[in-house]
């Protein structure tokens, strides 16, 4: 009994401690760094780019050659949630194999920042489908017909070919098992 009240004391204990530590904000990106949305998209896709490390009014040069993507502009813009940002844009090639890519951009300093030259960087990932694709697809209406696997099914979409395989199948059956039998009781065949 003495153990049970340590335990639930020690649990109450750390429950109230958990309850007293303020909740965090959303985990993002740091500040300064390379800000890539979608962080994850298929190939052919766009992506769009923001970086405060540039300044005000700044410039940068992107390159998304890692994926295949080349280099891109990023000029003054604004990013989503607000607060000035370089902006830039490109697109994800559609022969662009899964994987983590790293893009880069470097500041063009013409933010009056003095960041000329300041490198920053992030991670796109690309993948064969998107979280968000797959997210919509079982909002909407669910996917309906048969999937080529090459494996076979019991019911394949022609009920006469189904027919024969079960057909054959309960001959080889039958047949294999009479061998077996007559095996068994010394048959010769």
């Amino acid at each position: 009994m003495r153990y049970a009240r340590l335990l639930t004391g020690t649990a109450l204990a750390v429950a109230a401690g958990a309850l007293a530590v303020p909740a965090a904000a959303a985990p993002g990106p740091p500040a300064g760094s390379l800000e890539i949305r979608p962080a994850t998209v298929t190939p052919g896709s766009s992506v769009t780019v923001h970086t405060t490390a540039c300044g005000p009014g700044g410039t940068a040069a992107g390159d998304a050659s890692a994926v295949g993507a080349g280099t891109f502009t990023m000029a003054p813009g604004r990013r989503p949630e607000g607060g000035e940002a370089a902006a830039g844009r490109f697109e994800v090639p559609p022969s662009a194999q899964p994987g983590t890519y790293e893009i880069v951009a470097k500041c063009s300093g013409s933010g009056g920042s003095g960041a000329k030259g300041k490198r920053v960087a992030g991670d796109l990932m690309v993948t064969i489908t998107s979280t968000a694709a797959a997210g919509e697809r079982h909002q909407g209406q669910l996917p309906k017909g048969h999937v080529k696997t090459g494996v076979g099914g019991a019911l394949g979409p022609d009920p006469v070919q189904t027919a024969a395989g079960v057909a054959a199948l309960a001959v080889a059956a039958a047949g294999g098992t009479w061998l077996l039998h007559r095996r068994a009781r010394g048959d010769r065949i």
